[in-house]
């Protein structure tokens, strides 16, 4: 006998309370994290971190960390499968370009260096500072535009210029619709602005972590708290040289992750700990190297000039963004990507061009961080719309209201709008903050067709 339908009530819960159904575990403190799991014989991993931006390393001496007390193992770059393990691109694919261990050179203050394995985590950390690093210092850069300035230092040798290359040689992820310089010419005014924003620190309540046990049979189960549990198997398998089948990441609840925990920043050192040394190591950040090894969201330069009409056309948008990489790529190419795309925004503009560029700075290497790429475009955005409607004296509902894309409209990077709902939001906040649209909306579609 086929069951029962659920009846309509039971599916209706927008608008209403829901208890989450693991709630009483969470607030009773009984949720089990990966920082909670303990194994038997098991070892503690610490990271001796670059002091420098930017500089050779001439000598690396690991003697007196090794004697030190509890210490099981100390490995540097020389311990990794061919002496090469690239890192960057660990969640998208690509050419790689972040070193696990720094071998050569450091690229950024808190690089790591070399890992001391010992019997508890405190034993670690101090062994850890034991370690003697001889330093070339080089010259470092920490500003966009100044790391693509002729003279400036190179700093990864694949990325000359210091950028990032997309698809066909191009320096900068690209969108392009009409003719945007005529329409900029033909334009009642130009508005122009720069918007910058910051680094953001993610701040999980759990940080990054994992325990990588060996199974005594040549396979390795790995528990992470990773945002990218398959493609993390996958890269880990990749860079130590081992078959996919060796490997079993098993993931639980996870205290917080907002994007920070797609990198992969523990699991390839851990694994490999646990391969030289037979037994389950943890790897988990102190809240001091979650605030400043992590990667963050980027920081973003963005360059805007929009043609206008005073009758509140925005004819032409041209945007130029550099995306602050840091030191190495990761996950930057494919925010950028989403970067690009979501321009000209929620606004239906006949012609629009962006570049998206990608640049290497000696700074933490950035990544994904709650729409990575769109959160400072929209930002961007919105604050240009204030000043263009303050520039040609229109209410800013009335701007935004007239630009708004529907159904049908065509996107910056060719593809037809569908399922807007833009005009219909801007209704429903209008009605919220009591500003009176109605007069607006009826002299909308004749306004539409002379934008045309």
């Amino acid at each position: 006998m086929a069951s029962e339908a659920p009846k309509a009530e039971a599916l209706n819960v927008v608008g209403q309370p829901v208890k989450l159904r693991d709630l009483k575990k969470h607030v009773g403190g009984q949720t089990s994290y990966c920082d909670d799991l303990r194994f038997p014989r098991m070892l503690h991993l610490k990271m001796h971190r670059s002091v420098q931006p930017h500089a050779k390393l001439l000598a690396v001496d690991t003697a007196a960390a090794a004697r030190s007390e509890g210490v099981v193992r100390v490995l540097t770059h020389a311990d990794l499968p061919g002496g090469e393990l690239w890192s960057g691109l660990a969640t998208v694919g690509g050419a790689g370009d972040e070193p696990v261990l720094a071998s050569d050179k450091v690229r950024w203050k808190g690089e790591a260096i070399a890992a001391v394995v010992a019997r508890t985590p405190e034993q670690a950390e101090a062994a850890a500072a034991k370690v003697k690093v001889r330093y070339e210092p080089l010259p470092a850069v920490f500003d966009v535009e100044e790391a693509l300035a002729a003279g400036a230092p190179n700093l990864i040798a694949h990325w000359p210029g210091n950028h990032y290359i997309f698809g066909d040689d191009h320096a900068a992820a690209q969108i392009r619709l009409g003719d945007v310089e005529k329409a900029l010419a033909e334009a009642d005014r130009v508005v122009e602005n720069v918007y910058q924003t910051s680094p953001i620190e993610q701040a999980p309540l759990e940080t990054i972590g994992c325990v990588a046990v060996p199974d005594g049979d040549g396979r390795y189960t790995v528990h992470t708290g990773s945002q990218s549990l398959s493609s993390t198997l996958k890269s880990v398998a990749a860079y130590l040289g081992l078959p996919a089948n060796r490997l079993r990441f098993v993931s639980g609840s996870v205290g917080g992750g907002f994007g920070g925990k797609a990198d992969l920043a523990v699991e390839v050192t851990a694994t490999l700990a646990a391969i030289k040394t037979g037994r389950p190591v943890k790897y988990r950040y102190t809240r001091e190297e979650e605030m400043f090894a992590s990667s963050t969201r980027a920081a973003w330069r963005v360059y805007i000039k929009d043609g206008v009409m005073n009758d509140g056309r925005i004819v032409a948008r041209k945007v130029t963004t550099y995306h602050d990489s840091g030191a190495y790529l990761r996950m930057s190419n494919y925010g950028a990507m989403k970067h690009s795309t979501h321009w000209p925004g929620p606004y239906t503009v006949a012609n629009v061009w962006v570049d998206v560029y990608c640049v290497f700075t000696n700074r933490t290497p950035s990544g994904a961080m709650r729409g990575f790429g769109i959160m400072p475009a929209s930002f961007a955005i919105e604050v240009q719309m204030d000043r263009v409607a303050k520039a040609i004296g229109m209410d800013p509902w009335r701007l935004r209201l007239l630009n708004a894309y529907r159904n049908g409209d065509m996107r910056g990077h060719h593809r037809a709008v569908k399922d807007a709902a833009m005009i219909e939001t801007i209704q429903a906040t209008a009605k919220l903050s009591e500003q009176n649209l109605t007069g607006d909306l009826q002299s909308l579609s004749s306004w539409r067709q002379k934008a045309g």
